[in-house]
């Protein structure tokens, strides 16, 4: 609509219910004077014990404050197929189309994308893709002919940026962002994973990409998965593997053989709530501890966060372009709740993403060596053993500097060791410098990663709309290195309250960058994001303390 938005909303506008149950299970989630629509036809004496109901309450005054359309949804569908030949459990069935037609009728929105969706999807089935067409324009002419339905809703077109657009989730903006990274650095696109909920649809959308250049690969685990991303890495690909925190696990020691090795490598966790199996299907930010420790020895990488849907197109595509040009594994942080959500994503013009620089070595080949460095950033040049000159050995074992000999010689050891972490910390002169939203210093500042941005910002507008004067708010993105002007933030402020979705994460590893300041935390581990009342919630009682 007109009214730009970054959350879905804590409560929803219109309930649509076909059932007393549903009404009983769903009612706390509309919003006070909020719309109901109701398949009256189902709120018969049988449903209405059994959702343990003693009146109707489409009937009674229960739902006083709601505006409730009560439409006879069952017998106009059935009226609407009844030439179909269909059986009645099948014309029941339709009757959410019917639903979809009212909705349409009261948000002023055409059918015609719909009906063009049914022809597709039941294209081989044109019995169904008619009771579906029958049944979606029914409940739209219900709507229009009927007094109770008052005047629909005129929602103005959305004040966005001129361009392109398509509504788009994450799963699919990360693969996009990676392909647009292949093209742009020149390099194939190697995807090594194994299918894990709810990472799946990034290996299901690349294998559907081949024609783009996409190389897939759908090992037998995730160990093998993520050593054929090695694999690939070396081989010179742009090389990415996708996960969840389970397959994270077992990725780890493969990880470490990408740290030490200096390889590009991507690994997309899109994380899930819980230990073990958990909440396979729930949204959580707990593997943050995870990717910036959970490799043996010192395993330094990139670490980063996607905040919303169309984001994940664009930190995909940045956690590859690091990648490449710094020969480092990075870790991109997605979650259960980025993976399915949708949001509107510009398509980008040709040149409006970064170049993607990779090293080149511009000497005669016999002057390269597998860990000869660039200076100025402890880069170590990526070339692939497969070409002429610069064919070579790399591993596990610790390597000597310059030659990649082995070597267990202790002072080599050390330097390697501080060598790969200066190379990351390096990498936070060429990221953006984090920004501050609203008092860019005073009493508080409320902080954020990932996926938690829309809810922690629309909470931090409508304080700051009320008369808040003395709060900031900041999102992280990229976690490790943190951006040089990290810490300058912080100071500015008396309190420092980080909202995540795990224990406190984030804010411990805040503390052990940042001793000193005084930080805060609010933290939700329901398998749910948060809503913007929470968070209001939570700032109001950190400035009240």
């Amino acid at each position: 609509g007109g009214t730009e938005i970054y959350t879905p909303g804590d409560k929803v506008d219109v309930l649509v219910v076909m059932n007393p149950a549903a009404l009983k299970a769903n009612l706390g989630f509309l919003k006070p004077g909020g719309t109901i629509i109701a398949d009256k036809d189902s709120f018969n004496a049988r449903n209405l014990k059994k959702a343990d109901y003693d009146t109707n309450p489409l009937d009674d005054d229960s739902l006083n404050d709601y505006h409730v359309f009560r439409t006879p949804a069952t017998s106009l569908t059935k009226e609407a197929l009844k030439d179909l030949g269909l059986e009645n459990q099948v014309m029941t069935r339709s009757k959410n189309m019917f639903a979809l037609g009212v909705v349409n009728y009261l948000f002023s929105r055409p059918l015609d994308n719909i009906i063009a969706f049914i022809e597709k999807k039941f294209g081989k089935k044109p019995v169904m893709a008619q009771a579906n067409k029958l049944a979606l324009e029914a409940g739209y002419n219900f709507a229009v002919s009927t007094e109770l339905m008052g005047p629909s809703i005129i929602i103005p077109p959305a004040n966005l940026p001129k361009g392109t657009y398509r509504n788009i989730d994450g799963n699919t903006a990360v693969a996009w962002g990676l392909l647009a990274a292949a093209e742009r650095s020149g390099k194939k696109l190697s995807l090594c994973s194994y299918p894990i909920t709810p990472a799946s649809e990034i290996l299901h959308e690349l294998s559907a990409r081949k024609d783009m250049g996409a190389i897939v690969f759908q090992a037998e685990d995730e160990i093998a998965a993520v050593c054929a991303a090695v694999g690939a890495a070396f081989s010179g690909n742009l090389s990415a593997t996708t996960t969840s925190g389970p397959g994270a696990s077992l990725k780890t020691e493969a990880m470490g053989l990408a740290v030490i090795a200096e390889l590009p490598l991507v690994m997309v966790n899109v994380q899930r709530a819980g230990p073990s199996t958990g909440l396979p299907t729930k949204t959580e930010q707990s593997d943050l501890y995870q990717s910036l420790y959970g490799r043996h020895g010192e395993a330094p990488l990139v670490v980063m966060a996607a905040s919303s849907p169309d984001d994940c197109f664009y930190y995909s595509y940045m956690a590859a372009k690091i990648a490449m040009e710094n020969t480092t594994p990075v870790i991109l942080l997605t979650d259960s709740y980025l993976s399915s959500g949708t949001s509107p994503w510009r398509i980008p013009k040709n040149g409006e993403l970064p170049e993607i620089n990779i090293p080149k070595f511009n000497k005669p080949a016999e002057e390269w060596k597998p860990y000869l460095r660039q200076p100025e950033t402890l880069n170590r040049y990526w070339m692939s053993p497969g070409d002429k000159g610069f064919e070579h050995r790399i591993g596990g074992l610790e390597k000597q500097e310059i030659t990649g000999n082995l070597t267990y010689e202790p002072q080599n050891h050390e330097k390697m060791t501080k060598i790969r972490e200066a190379k990351i910390q390096d990498i936070a002169k060429k990221l953006p410098l984090q920004k501050v939203f609203g008092a860019e210093s005073g009493k508080l500042l409320v902080v954020g990663w990932g996926s938690t941005h829309g809810a922690i910002n629309t909470a931090v507008i409508e304080l700051l709309e009320e008369g808040g004067k003395d709060i900031g708010y900041t999102h992280f993105n990229y976690i490790n290195p943190l951006p040089e002007n990290t810490g300058k933030i912080l100071a500015s402020y008396d309190q420092i309250l980080v909202c995540e979705l795990n224990n406190g994460q984030l804010v411990n590893f805040l503390r052990t960058k940042f001793p000193g300041l005084n930080f805060r935390q609010y933290n939700k581990i329901q398998g749910q994001p948060f809503f913007t009342s929470e968070v209001k919630a939570a700032i109001i009682n950190t400035l009240t303390e």
